[in-house]
């Protein structure tokens, strides 16, 4: 399991690492989620559309760059993403994917292949995995990898800004801390602009839409204990509540939490 996981130390140790866990998804025998996995590594989140709403959701992820930091786009037809790694392949390389029609999730899969066509153009985006490292290096604890649970996600009052079809509300992330931890996660995470970088809201969760914190959305209920105010960053996920909202035809994600095992390093990342 550690040459998996990965625990940290050279670019060599941590890439070997990485590939060694993209193997294992790609051959099916990894197919739980890859939170705290190849620690050191950039994971992303995943959307694929067909060729005529790429452009489109490119401006999307432009005019949206807290919830939808592009981080890597293929040719159309092409599943290899060669800026994130030699002998990454979008059809098999993530552990679980989502397929929506007409705005509906229809199917979890766990290899797309025989979806794939060639006018498909997948979107990287990146993932607050890459600043979650940041925090746990400075010692700072995550509840839900203390829960070995996904992260608390919610539906938001926050539009993002439309291209095309698509629009809908930001999701979000919630990670709760005492208050002198919160202002270091939120120092830390501000490091990160290219893999959704600061919270866009802490505290009062009403105040974004948020009427019931014990009832996210595609994920377990919380646990916050006394004295831990929430703290809100803007989530990957997003793509998928907007997929709903827009009802194209047919469109891929990734299975929350089941993310694409890159071959760069969280440090590439960071501004500090």
């Amino acid at each position: 399991m550690d040459d998996m996981i990965g625990l940290g130390g050279d670019r060599a140790t941590m890439l070997q690492a990485a590939k060694n866990l993209r193997e294992e998804v790609r051959a099916g025998r990894w197919c739980d989620r890859t939170t705290g996995m190849a620690r050191g590594i950039v994971q992303g989140n995943l959307v694929i559309l067909p060729a005529e709403h790429a452009e489109d959701f490119r401006i999307f992820c432009e005019r949206n760059p807290k919830p939808c930091p592009l981080i890597g786009m293929t040719e159309p037809g092409d599943p290899r993403v060669p800026a994130l790694g030699d002998d990454i392949d979008l059809r098999t390389d993530l552990s679980g994917y989502r397929i929506f029609e007409n705005g509906t999730c229809t199917e979890e899969v766990r290899d797309i292949t025989k979806y794939w066509r060639d006018d498909f153009v997948g979107f990287v985006l990146g993932c607050s995995y890459s600043f979650e490292e940041a925090l746990m290096q400075d010692g700072l604890k995550l509840r839900h990898i203390e829960n070995g649970t996904k992260v608390y996600v919610y539906i938001t009052n926050v539009p993002t800004v439309p291209s095309g079809p698509f629009c809908g509300p930001t999701i979000v992330s919630m990670r709760p801390f005492k208050p002198a931890d919160a202002i270091r996660a939120i120092e830390i995470t501000s490091r990160f602009p290219d893999v959704h970088g600061a919270p866009i809201h802490f505290g009062d969760p009403s105040m974004i839409g948020i009427d019931d914190i014990s009832k996210p959305y595609n994920s377990p209920t919380p646990e916050i204990r006394p004295g831990e105010v929430p703290v809100f960053w803007a989530c990957g996920v997003t793509p998928q509540a907007v997929m709903e909202e827009a009802k194209v035809p047919f469109a891929i994600t990734h299975n929350p939490g089941h993310m694409l095992i890159t071959d760069r390093l969280n440090a590439e990342f960071s501004t500090a």
